[in-house]
């Protein structure tokens, strides 16, 4: 049994403990960045395809992570390598992308409501792997929403025909929706119930890939129904060190029992290094403060040199996690 589904058991299980928190790397950036997504080289240049692969497979071989999230093509590759023949981590795949995940250097997609899109086609997918991500984006517009709630059910048939198992992304909008700031989360998680409350427990999506929306929308969310709703969080922007722990122990502080980092993962210094000290820090082995340090004493000793000073570094940045 692969370590998604022992923790998954013990969680809807209400037996869940902080070590059987669920850590996804989002490797499949290359379906909403294109050639940016590997992450950067230097002034002006980007890793390669090649490097990408190799990020991913040398996270997968640390065992620090419970999910590889990848695109069809890079799980074809990733398979034919035999990375999760023997490997406790699962393999997903993304299985739609939306038009508001379009995010082309110099585009203006996410101007709009999103529209329902997907380029992986379920039956290639499935040899592959049996776990994907379903995404949607809900931006109280009538047909816009309606559209993506009719294309989510239209996938959910597809998994019930060829067994295939789902996680749910919902995305905060990307512009002013008509719903004001402090009501954004409310707004989510009401949308979120209302989608899954006509789905029947064979079709359900193993778990919840959300944004955080602070502490009170997370807990009320995860308040709703624990042996059923499993909330996870997404990382975003990339952010500070500091920032990428205080997210990871905040969320799980509020209910939260996954966390599905990419740029946050993916743009850091020491990938593998980070995902130690997420789970340390969720452990409460350090605080995020202390996990930082720990980071920087890391670098320097391995001769990396760090994006930011310490003194940067330890600053948390982002708005939502200082309330």
């Amino acid at each position: 049994m692969k370590s998604l589904d022992k923790k998954l058991k013990h969680i809807k299980g209400g037996k869940y403990k902080p070590s059987e928190f669920i850590i996804a790397d989002a490797k499949d950036g290359d379906m909403a960045f294109g050639v940016t997504s590997p992450g950067p080289a230097g002034k002006g240049r980007w890793k390669s395809r090649e490097d990408y692969l190799d990020a991913m497979q040398q996270m997968s071989d640390s065992g620090l992570v419970d999910i590889m999230l990848m695109s069809a093509s890079s799980a074809e590759i990733l398979k034919q390598r035999g990375t999760f023949s023997k490997s406790p981590v699962t393999p997903a795949v993304r299985m739609n992308d939306t038009t508001d995940i379009w995010n082309a250097r110099g585009s203006c997609y996410r101007q709009y409501p999103s529209e329902p899109f997907a380029t992986a086609d379920l039956q290639a997918v499935t040899p592959l792997c049996k776990l994907g991500l379903y995404s949607m984006t809900f931006s109280n517009d009538l047909q816009a929403d309606k559209a993506s709630l009719q294309a989510y059910g239209e996938f959910r048939l597809a998994c019930r025909e060829t067994g295939f198992r789902h996680f749910l992304e919902i995305f905060n909008p990307a512009f002013d929706i008509g719903v004001a700031d402090a009501e954004l989360g409310h707004y989510i998680n009401d949308m979120i119930i209302k989608a899954l409350a006509g789905v029947t427990h064979a079709d359900y999506p193993l778990f919840l890939k959300i944004q955080f929306n602070g502490r009170d929308a997370m807990q009320e969310l995860t308040h709703y129904d624990p042996s059923r709703l499993v909330a996870g969080i997404l990382g975003g922007a990339a952010g500070t060190t500091r920032d990428t722990f205080e997210l990871a122990l905040q969320a799980e502080q509020s209910g939260a029992r996954v966390a599905l980092f990419g740029r946050k993962i993916n743009r850091s210094e020491s990938p593998v290094k980070l995902v130690e000290l997420i789970r340390r820090t969720i452990e409460k082995d350090v605080s995020p403060a202390e996990a930082v340090q720990q980071f920087h004493a890391h670098l320097k000793q391995e001769g990396i040199k760090p994006q930011r000073s310490l003194k940067d570094d330890l600053k948390i940045t982002e708005p939502i996690l200082k309330l």
